[in-house]
């Protein structure tokens, strides 16, 4: 099968990238993990990634903040944002700020599985 692109996946639950990287493997794509959101941001100084998937919610630097770093570095990678604390105003946050979606935990893996391919076969 061929590598259908390169996704980075901070969430500060190890139980979600435990989760979420097998999942994404099986389908095609090289995944990368990070529960420490700083040490995301300095990933992705270092390497362009198709996808990232983060949490809002972080200790540390957190999802909006991952999102506007990868906006400024690559504004061709397309972020998704996963929250266990939805609301509107941050849905809305997200989306003005260029977010590709905006997920509520708990999520069916398949359901971000297909979101992403969705996004990347665009």
């Amino acid at each position: 099968m061929a590598l259908k692109g390169k996704i980075l996946v901070v969430d500060d639950e190890p139980i979600v990238c435990e989760r979420l990287k097998p999942a994404l493997e099986k389908i095609g794509f090289y995944v990368e993990t990070h529960t420490d959101s700083q040490d995301a941001i300095d990933r992705l100084a270092e390497e362009k990634f198709d996808v990232v998937v983060t949490d809002i919610k972080m200790k540390g630097p957190d999802g909006l903040d991952i999102l506007h770093f990868v906006k400024q570095q690559s504004p061709s990678t397309h972020v998704v944002i996963i929250t266990g604390f939805a609301t509107v105003d941050s849905a809305r946050e997200a989306m003005k700020s260029g977010a590709a979606d905006f997920i509520a935990k708990p999520f069916k893996i398949r359901q971000l599985r297909d979101l992403i391919l969705r996004i990347v076969e665009k």
